[in-house]
């Protein structure tokens, strides 16, 4: 970086430490500034303070777009706070990503100005920072303090990933918002969903979006397998692909009273 690229930087961050105190952004203000106008269940999930968020929401519900205001507010809102941004793979992170830094564009002199852009990350002149991280466990790694941690398409993140980034909110006492749509009866979103403690969870449904058309959905449920539709449209878990015994047979015929001939961990793990 050029010697007056540093001074240019350095001009904007004292700027911005010299302006008069900025009015602080509630998520309605960052959707609103940023020309969006969010469903009730999107309003809920901006709006809610709970610790653990779960959104089962089907594909073009607008799922990204309400994570994208909870990114921008926390980092506008929030300094120095941190917020990461995991997909199943970096492209996926980094569309998500994408639409955080155009929710926060959109904000304008609302928000602190952006003081280093760019693939895969955002610092802001108060100090937060906004990252999207690839998909692979031995990358992402070494994050401490994170404010707010977004997990998208979580039904395909493997669970030793979401097991390694979970630690992440130790200390900071941070908020995670998994999102996404069915993928079997299996990983650790279907079981966050169906006996996870503690999460606020909201479910949307393609009928229930008022941008997807009861026609457009008639001709899909024509165009694709019942089980596609009913997993991508109406959230529902539906055995996964290929399954030779049921997934609620499989449950039934667990004990946890019996120890494993072979020993090791006991519990129902299906």
């Amino acid at each position: 970086m050029s010697g007056l690229a540093v001074l240019e930087r350095r001009i904007a961050t004292l700027a911005a430490r010299l302006a008069p105190p900025r009015a602080v952004l509630s998520p309605g203000d960052v959707a609103r500034l940023a020309g969006l106008e969010l469903d009730p269940w999107q309003r809920e999930a901006a709006e809610s303070g709970a610790a653990q968020i779960i959104l089962l929401a089907s594909r073009q519900s607008g799922k990204s777009t309400v994570t994208a205001v909870m990114a921008a507010h926390t980092a506008a809102a929030r300094p120095r706070s941190l917020t990461l941004i995991l997909s199943p793979s970096q492209r996926q992170s980094q569309e998500l990503f994408r639409t955080v830094k155009a929710t926060h564009a959109a904000l304008g002199a609302a928000a602190p100005a952006a003081t280093q852009d760019a693939a895969l990350s955002l610092v802001l002149a108060n100090g937060s920072r906004i990252v999207a991280l690839p998909g692979k466990e031995q990358t992402i790694r070494g994050f401490s303090g994170v404010d707010l941690l977004i997990e998208d398409e979580a039904a395909r993140v493997p669970d030793p990933l979401y097991e390694a980034i979970r630690p992440m909110l130790a200390v900071s006492g941070g908020r995670i918002v998994l999102l996404s749509t069915p993928w079997g009866k299996r990983g650790h979103f279907h079981r966050v969903w169906t006996e996870g403690v503690g999460w606020h969870r909201l479910e949307v449904a393609a009928p229930d979006c008022p941008r997807i058309s009861a026609a457009w959905l008639a001709a899909e449920r024509a165009a694709v397998p019942d089980f596609v539709f009913r997993q991508e449209y109406l959230v529902e878990f539906v055995e996964a692909e290929g399954s030779y015994f049921a997934y609620d047979d499989i449950r039934a015929a667990l004990d946890s009273a019996v120890t494993p001939l072979f020993g090791g961990d006991h519990r129902a793990t299906a």
